[in-house]
C-alpha cells in the first residue's frame, strides 16, 4: 500500500525541520549576540555607541550583497554542500570575533560574518520548496521561525553565563561568548554535509513509495507556480510584486533589529542589573512569547488561508508593542509589552514567506527570494543606525523605539494593501484554504 501524501510530508517535516532549525538557532545567534556582549564590549574596547551601530549594521551590507549569487550558487551544486559551507565559514568568523579590540577589526569581521552567511535563510526557504507541498508551508515556515526565539530563549542565558566567564584563561566574557557560540556552529555546519539531502527525488532515507509520492506532488506544485511566476531570474528582479514584498520584509527586519541589538540593554535597564545570566534569563520571556505565538499564528494562517490578514495584524501588534515598551514606565509592563513586540515581528514572518514562496518558481524562485531577503535585511543595517541617530537627536532613549514603531506599522499597512497591487499575488497565498488541508 502506497503511504499518503501527508504520511510523507509528516515524515519529511519530522526529520528536515528540527536540523534546519538548529541551523537557524546558530546563525541568529551569531549575527545578533553581540547585543549581550555590547555593554561589556565597549567598555573594554572604547567603542562609541555610534561605531557599535554601525558595525552591528554592517553584517547585513555583506549579506545583502552576496545574497542572491549565493542562492542562485546553491541551486547549481545543491543544499547540502553549500547550506554546510555557508555555516562552517560563518561560525569560524563568528569565533573570530573574539580578536575584535579596535573599530576596524570590528568593522571587517562583521561585514565578513554577513558576506559569510549570506543565502544561508533564503537557501532554507528554497530548500524547503524542494521537499514540502504549498498548502504545508505555512506550519513548516512557522516551525522554522521557531529558530529567533530559541536562540534567545537558550542562546539568551547561554550567552549570559560565558560573558560570566570574564577573566577566565586570561579571556574576557565576550571573548569566550563568541569563541564558543561560533565553533559550535561549525561543528553543525560540518555534522549538515553528512544529515541533509539534496531533493527528495534522490534521497536514500525515502523509500521508493515515498519518494514516489513527495516527487509528483512536488512536480505539481512547481507546475502550478510556473503558470503564474516570473519566469526569469532578472525578470523577477525587476517584478513589482517581488520589489513591494522586499520593502515589506524591509519594514519587518527594521523592527527585528532595532529590538535585538538593544533588548539585552534594554531588558538590563528596566530591572536594574547589568547583563549577565540574570538578564539572559529575564530576555527569555519575550522570545518564549514569541515562540508561542510563531506556532498559532502559522497553525491559524494555513486552516483560513487568511495570509494576508494575519500578516498585517500580527505586524501591527508588533508595532504597538515596541511603542508601548517606550512609554512603559514601570518594568512589569515594560517587558509585558516588549513581549507583544517580539510576538508581532517574530511570528508575522513564517506567514510573510509564504506570499513570495507562492509567488515563484525555478530559477525565478531562487533570484527572487533572495532579492526579497537581501533587500529586506537591509532594515538590520538600517536599524541600529537610526535608532541611534533618533535618540542622539532627541535625547533619551525612547525616540529610535517609537520611530522603531512607525516603520513596523507602515509595513502592517502594506501588507493590508498587497491585494490591491497590480498583478495580484496568486490567490492561493491570499485567500481561504479549505480547512482540513493543513
Amino acid at each position: 500500500m502506497n503511504p499518503s501524501l501527508d504520511e510523507v510530508v509528516k515524515r519529511s517535516l519530522r526529520r528536515l525541520i528540527p536540523f534546519l532549525l538548529l541551523m537557524y538557532v546558530l546563525s541568529f545567534l551569531d549575527r545578533t549576540n553581540i547585543g549581550f556582549a555590547k555593554q561589556n564590549f565597549q567598555l573594554d574596547t572604547g567603542l562609541s555607541d555610534a561605531a557599535y551601530a554601525l558595525g552591528a549594521g554592517l553584517f547585513f551590507v555583506g549579506y545583502a550583497v552576496l545574497e542572491i549569487p549565493s542562492n542562485l550558487i546553491m541551486q547549481r551544486v545543491g543544499a547540502r554542500l553549500w547550506l554546510a559551507r555557508i555555516m562552517i565559514t560563518w561560525g569560524l568568523i563568528s569565533a573570530a570575533m573574539m580578536f575584535a579590540h579596535t573599530e576596524a577589526v570590528f568593522y571587517a569581521l562583521r561585514f565578513a560574518l554577513g558576506v559569510a552567511e549570506a543565502g544561508f535563510f533564503p537557501g532554507v526557504i528554497l530548500y524547503l520548496t524542494y521537499w514540502i507541498p504549498a498548502r504545508h508551508r505555512g506550519r513548516a515556515n512557522g516551525l522554522l521561525y521557531f529558530g529567533a526565539p530559541l536562540a534567545f530563549i537558550f542562546g539568551g542565558p547561554l550567552s549570559g553565563l560565558l560573558l560570566e566567564f570574564d577573566g577566565a584563561a586570561g579571556l574576557h566574557g565576550w571573548q569566550w561568548m563568541f569563541l564558543v557560540e561560533g565553533l559550535l556552529a561549525t561543528v553543525v555546519g560540518v555534522w549538515a554535509l553528512w544529515y541533509l539531502e539534496d531533493r527528495p527525488d534522490t534521497s536514500r532515507r525515502l523509500t521508493a513509495a515515498e519518494r514516489e509520492v513527495l516527487v509528483a506532488a512536488m512536480a505539481e506544485d512547481e507546475r502550478a507556480r510556473a503558470a503564474h511566476s516570473p519566469g526569469t531570474v532578472l525578470r523577477a528582479l525587476r517584478h513589482p510584486r517581488v520589489l513591494y514584498l522586499s520593502v515589506i520584509y524591509f519594514c519587518i527586519q527594521v523592527s527585528v533589529y532595532g529590538v535585538t541589538f538593544y533588548l539585552p540593554t534594554q531588558v538590563a535597564g528596566l530591572v536594574g542589573e547589568d547583563v549577565g545570566l540574570t538578564v539572559g534569563l529575564i530576555t527569555a520571556i519575550p522570545w518564549t512569547c514569541a515562540l508561542i505565538a510563531s506556532f498559532l499564528v502559522g497553525r491559524l494562517s494555513d486552516v483560513t488561508g487568511a495570509r494576508r490578514t494575519i500578516a498585517a495584524v500580527t505586524l501591527a501588534v508588533g508595532g504597538l508593542g515596541i511603542a508601548a515598551s517606550a512609554a512603559a514606565g514601570q518594568p512589569g509592563l515594560g517587558l509585558t509589552a516588549l513581549c507583544f513586540a517580539a510576538a508581532g515581528f517574530i511570528a508575522v514572518q513564517p506567514v510573510f514567506w509564504t506570499l513570495p514562496m507562492g509567488l515563484l518558481a525555478g530559477s525565478a524562485a531562487a533570484g527572487g527570494l533572495a532579492l526579497v531577503n537581501s533587500l529586506g535585511s537591509l532594515g538590520g543595517f538600517v536599524a541600529p543606525n537610526v535608532k541611534t541617530w533618533a535618540d542622539a537627536a532627541f535625547g533619551g532613549s525612547t525616540a529610535g523605539l517609537y520611530l522603531l514603531a512607525v516603520v513596523t506599522l507602515a509595513g502592517a499597512v502594506m501588507i493590508a494593501f498587497l491585494g490591491g497591487l497590480r498583478g495580484r499575488v496568486p490567490a492561493e497565498t491570499m485567500q481561504t484554504i479549505p480547512k482540513g488541508t493543513s
